[in-house]
């Protein structure tokens, strides 16, 4: 459980709240083109809402044209029937939550925020800092990453709708498995086992065997609702934090292995931060608002748990140094007051372990 630990989750929860509050500090944030995409995200939310309510209301029409020649008075199917449709949507197949993800391809609104962002936090500990030495400070985020291209390799540039593709594949594909999961359930005797069983499949990985047998347990007795509830909420905050770093591992390029193993070392943390946006999101009309804040805050959290980037010339050692999370058990000691102690002392200590101190520009924060 040495990734997944209740401190790291716990640790998590805290980033979501600094980063906001961090991030609202921002005047830039409230800039006039923001406030123009502020005014465009609430008309988004407004319009995310109808398109899931469509199918709803389409329904609610046909049954309330049906009672006039069916009486309805007495069953209850219709009534269950709209909640079905309702949950759905919601919660099995999240349409809320991949329309505001795919705005992400749509305009480049969040990847400039993300960065507006990180010269903030830049800006903010210096400020913080400035009565130090400099020599003990951090090298800065901003700089050096605004030089790196968001498509990588030029030879390898895909075009946008690729990435449109991608991700609607992703997303379809995950669809696709929580309605057949959700629909394997309504199986006569072993179909309360179903979501237990992917319960189990889901956390044994990530938290051991005996948590979730633990797991496995509850879900037999748990409503079906909320174990769909629960496991949704899992892994959308995975899918979020995924979509939330895109303009990070759109410039710092990771293969696919060790993307894999940096979501890894970092997943209670990542968890922690991502299911606490996940439930404002959840918030209605206010959600497209809420996914801008979390980007924001994302800014804040890569300078947690990621060095300071060296120029793209040197990025190929940075990406390897960063697959593990080397001070990670440091950070998740300090205060909640204390999150940017990390100084230069400690930074040259964990060059040493990761046998990149010749990198520009790395020092821990």
């Amino acid at each position: 459980m040495s990734n997944f630990d209740p401190n790291a989750i716990l640790r998590g929860a805290q980033l979501t709240l600094v980063g906001a509050f961090r991030a609202l500090q921002n005047p830039g944030l409230f800039k006039y083109e923001h406030y123009q995409q502020a005014a465009i995200a609430v008309c988004a939310g407004i319009l995310i809402r109808l398109v899931v309510a469509v199918p709803v209301i389409a329904v609610k029409v046909s049954l309330w044209t049906l009672s006039f020649f069916v009486n309805f008075e007495a069953a209850s199917w219709d009534d269950h029937l709209v909640e079905g449709l309702d949950f759905l949507a919601n919660s099995v197949l999240q349409v809320p939550f991949f329309l505001m993800s795919l705005m992400r391809y749509i305009t480049p609104t969040l990847d400039h925020m993300f960065m507006d962002s990180l010269q903030w936090v830049d800006q903010t500990y210096i400020q913080k800092h400035k009565s130090e030495d400099p020599k003990n400070l951090r090298a800065m985020y901003y700089p050096n990453l605004r030089m790196y291209s968001t498509h990588g390799d030029t030879s390898k540039h895909k075009a946008p709708m690729d990435a449109v593709l991608a991700f609607l594949y992703r997303y379809g594909r995950r669809a696709a498995m929580s309605l057949g999961i959700y629909l394997l359930t309504y199986i006569p005797v072993v179909g309360r086992f179903v979501l237990p069983a992917a319960s189990f499949y889901t956390f044994n990985n990530a938290v051991g065997p005996i948590p979730a047998t633990i797991i496995f347990g509850s879900g037999i007795f748990v409503p079906k609702r909320y174990l769909v509830i629960f496991l949704q909420s899992y892994f959308s905050s995975r899918s979020l934090m995924r979509e939330l770093l895109q303009p990070y591992f759109s410039r710092i390029r990771f293969n696919k292995e060790q993307k894999r193993l940096w979501f890894r070392d970092r997943e209670g943390l990542l968890f922690g931060f991502g299911v606490g946006f996940y439930i404002f999101l959840k918030i209605p009309l206010l959600g497209v608002l809420i996914y801008g804040i979390a980007e924001a805050s994302t800014a804040y959290l890569v300078t947690k748990i990621t060095d300071p980037p060296p120029p793209p010339a040197y990025s190929e050692k940075f990406t390897e140094s960063q697959v593990r999370w080397t001070n990670k058990h440091e950070f998740l000691r300090l205060p909640l007051a204390n999150l940017d102690s990390h100084n230069a002392e400690q930074g040259h200590k964990n060059d040493e372990l990761a046998g990149v101190r010749d990198l520009p520009g790395k020092k821990f924060s």
